[in-house]
Order: C-alpha cells, then structure tokens, then sequence
C-alpha cells in the first residue's frame, strides 16, 4: 500500500496555552434541541426496519425483537415501541396458534425502496465513498477498526451493508486489513485505505471559495472557524480576547499529522478544532453524539479531557445538546434555527399522516410523522 509520508508541520506553531481561567458558560439552543430532538427513536425504528426486511419472511417473531431492547437502548417494551409508531409497524399473527409478529407497514416498505434507490445510484455511491476515504485520511494511519465505522455509519450516511457495496464496488479505495486494539492487543477487523487521495486531502474550511478569516489576518495563511452564538450568550471580554487571538493562529488541516505540538497549546487546540469541525462535516445530518467524537478521538491518540475541552471551550462552533437521553455535538455553521441549511438526499424528508399522537412537523404540513429516505426521521413535539 503506497502511502506518502504526511508533511510535520513545524514547530514554530507550537504556541503554548494561553486559554483564559474563566468559564464558559452553556445556554440552550431551542432550535437545536429541536433538530436533535425530531428524531427522537429514529436510530431504533431504522434497526428494527432493518432487522425485519433482513428476515426471509419480512417480519419478525415479538419474542426475538425483544431481545434487541438492552441492545437498541429502547425507553420501552418493543410491543410498546411498535405501538407508538403504527405508521412503520403492524403486528400480526400468521396464523391461529403462532405467536405474534411485527412487519413493516406497505407506507414504509416504499421509503425503503426509494431510499435503497438512494443508497444504489452512483452519484451518491461517489459521494458516500469520499467521505468514508476522507474519514479514514483523518486517521493518519489511514484505517480504522469495522466496529469504529459501524458505530459511525448511520451519521455518515453509509449503506447497511458497507463490505458488501462501497468496499466491493471501490477496490481501488478500500481494502480489508487487520488491527490491534491499543489495549488489549487483540486483532481486528479493519478497513483501510488503498492509497493517499491527495485531491480529497483539503478540509470544508479549505475548500470555501470564500474562507472565514480572523481579523487583520492574511487569507493565504490564516483561517477562522465560523462563529454562531444563541440569542442571550455573552462571552467576558477576556475570553472575546483569548477567542480573537486563537482565530488568528495559522489554520492546520486535519489531513495535516500535526502530533508533534504540545498538547497544552493554543495552536493545538486550534487543530482539534479543525479535526472535530471536519469530522461533524462529514456527517450527513452534521451532528453525532458526543461519545461517538470520544471514541473516534482517542482512537487516533486524542485524550479524551482535551477533546471535552475542545468542545466546551468553543460554543459557537459547537453545541452540546441534552436532548433524547444522551448529548449530542451540532456543528452550528450547518443550521439556520433548526433547519440543515445543505440537506443530503437521505435528508430530504416528506410527510405522511399517523393517528399515533406524534405532533405536527414545523411549517404549514400537518403530520405526525416524517419520514426521511431511510432515515426515517421522526418529528415529536418538545
């Protein structure tokens, strides 16, 4: 596997910490609590309509999809969940003494096939294999274990089915390989990377035709993260301060290797910004949930306080929501309120009605349920 060596960057960048004792304070963001909160269930309604179309019968005993509850972290029994969202699921009894099943709705069989026209035609087989490439470049290594990637598809938008589509359908990008766990040692499964894709090795930042500057800055070297506070949030003026000049640091691109910094420094926090800003980019729906960062983070060698610290000292790049039973990291940038200003085609949503007290979607469609291709995404009201 022919993969250049990544340029150091050098060490004149390696400005030490000069973060300010002060704390930054968290206000919420109802518009997105809101975008995190409409898909309330959607990871567990897309498992179980994965699970059922997986099944030769297309459906599925309730006894087995009972079993799924500690895995899919259900809120509820699977009958209730199925129960909750008739529009999806219809519970059945084949016949007289067989124990109940669930199947798909012929509503949701549809979305499914549309969405598995999505996943099939080529502009977005492209387009799911570039990001997965730039994910992998992120690594320096260039691989990551299947279990990473798995945890990390649904953000990303990737097909069920990843070996058998994009690593199939793509030879000359991906290739199964091996890895040991930093800490037990134990091989792996991985995928990796055939060789460096220098022309996907720029970041969104890099990539704008017209990039975000810090004041008084030259365009050529320096570039500033985008800055959205809510409504209510004010920073000390000593951490404006501090802020002002961290922009001002030279931008380094996450495909950069830049381990060699001091991890105490202004400038490397500065790179793990970029890293965080890039990965939540490269999500579909451009947020993911916190731990999802973590794992990813100390999996390239990042410790997982500094990360944490990268995410609150910068509240208007990121925003942390408690929202659906865990916090999720929203790339503010890619909201206006809460709505995904450059929507994905697995993004693009469309109603249909249900009886089951899920509350209107925003706007002028009244529906209590919206699906989006394979997503699926469920509207519930705050």
């Amino acid at each position: 596997m022919a993969l250049p060596l990544i340029r150091l960057l050098p060490h004149r960048f390696n400005t030490i910490r000069a973060f300010v004792n002060a704390k930054v304070k968290w206000v919420r963001d109802p518009y997105l609590d809101y975008a995190v909160e409409r898909e309330k269930d959607l990871k567990q309604v897309i498992s179980f309509k994965n699970q059922i179309i997986s099944n030769p019968s297309k459906s599925l005993p309730l006894s087995a999809a009972s079993l799924l509850k500690p895995h899919l972290n259900l809120p509820t029994t699977s009958s209730k969940f199925f129960q909750k969202y008739p529009s999806f699921f219809s519970i059945f009894q084949p016949s007289p003494g067989l124990p109940p099943h669930v199947k798909l709705t012929p509503q949701t069989l549809l979305l499914h096939k549309k969405e598995s026209t999505i996943h099939t035609s080529m502009s977005n087989k492209y387009n799911a294999t570039e990001r997965l490439a730039k994910l992998l470049m992120l690594a320096g290594v260039t691989k990551l274990p299947m279990h990473l990637i798995n945890r990390l598809k649904w953000d990303l938008g990737l097909p069920h089915d990843i070996v058998g589509t994009l690593l199939a359908d793509f030879p000359d990008y991906f290739e199964a390989c091996e890895v040991g766990d930093v800490v037990t040692g134990k091989v792996e499964i991985a995928l990796g990377l055939v060789c460096w894709r220098k022309e996907l090795a720029f970041s969104q930042l890099e990539r704008r035709p017209i990039m975000v500057c810090a004041p008084n800055a030259k365009l050529s070297k320096h570039i500033g993260f985008p800055m959205n506070f809510p409504k209510g949030f004010d920073l000390e003026n000593r951490v404006k301060d501090w802020v002002e000049e961290w922009q001002a640091l030279p931008y380094i691109s996450p495909y950069e290797n830049a381990t060699h910094l001091s991890p105490n420094s202004d400038q490397a926090e500065k790179w793990m910004v970029a890293m965080l800003h890039e990965v939540l980019w490269l999500m579909i729906s451009k947020k993911t949930e916190r731990e999802n960062l973590f794992v990813l983070g100390e999996y390239l060698g990042f410790e997982r306080s500094r990360l944490k610290k990268a995410v609150v000292h910068h509240p208007g790049i990121f925003y942390v929501s408690n929202k659906i039973r865990t916090q999720t990291v929203v790339l503010r940038e890619a909201y206006r309120k809460d709505f995904l200003i450059e929507k994905h085609p697995l993004m693009d949503g469309f109603p249909s009605a249900d009886g089951g007290g899920i509350e209107e979607e925003l706007g002028e469609q009244t529906v209590g349920m919206a699906l989006q291709m394979l997503r699926f995404k469920i509207v519930v009201m705050l």
